[in-house]
């Protein structure tokens, strides 16, 4: 079946977690609804689902990264240009150490960053979804993604929890 969304607009945050627990009751699960604000709530107060994060991971790519591509990069400059000077080995390990280093530590930050976008869904919206503008002025958007055949009991569900508008996509 196909998956529709609807979104409900609450003016108030308590009318928003009223519906939230009420689809629950009607059978909805948690990764099935999401909420839309523009104020920080702390986690939980809407009766959202947890989400887990994974930001640990992103700076060990990094760092991974970034020290593959140091060692590459000084042991390719190595040996692509040797210079015997006095007899010593052409590979030299205390200029690789700094370097890799270095590129550890940039790799490691540049991941960081990228998983912090990420992370806080402040990158690209992969997922067309529904919003309304009014969200970013002070309303509360609960966004519910069913099937087509869930749909209307989930309209009767936020209408009777106090949502101002019903949208659907």
């Amino acid at each position: 079946m196909a998956t529709q969304s609807i979104l409900g607009l609450y003016e108030n945050a308590e009318y928003a977690a009223e519906a939230s627990e009420s689809l629950e009751n009607a059978g909805f699960s948690k990764e099935e609804f999401d909420f839309l604000t523009d104020t920080p709530y702390p986690e939980g107060a809407l009766g959202e689902r947890h989400h887990s994060h994974r930001l640990y991971v992103f700076p060990f790519i990094g760092a991974l990264l970034g020290l593959s591509t140091a060692l590459l990069l000084t042991i390719g400059t190595q040996i692509s240009y040797p210079l015997i000077t006095g007899g010593k080995p052409i590979l030299s390990i205390p200029p690789m150490v700094i370097i890799s280093y270095e590129g550890t530590m940039l790799g490691a930050i540049l991941f960081t960053i990228i998983g912090i976008i990420f992370e806080s869904r402040l990158g690209p919206n992969l997922k067309n979804r529904l919003y309304d503008p009014r969200i970013s002025e002070g309303l509360i958007g609960l966004i519910v993604d069913c099937n087509e055949s869930k749909i209307a009991t989930a309209e009767q569900v936020m209408t009777q929890a106090g949502a101002i508008e019903i949208k659907r996509k």
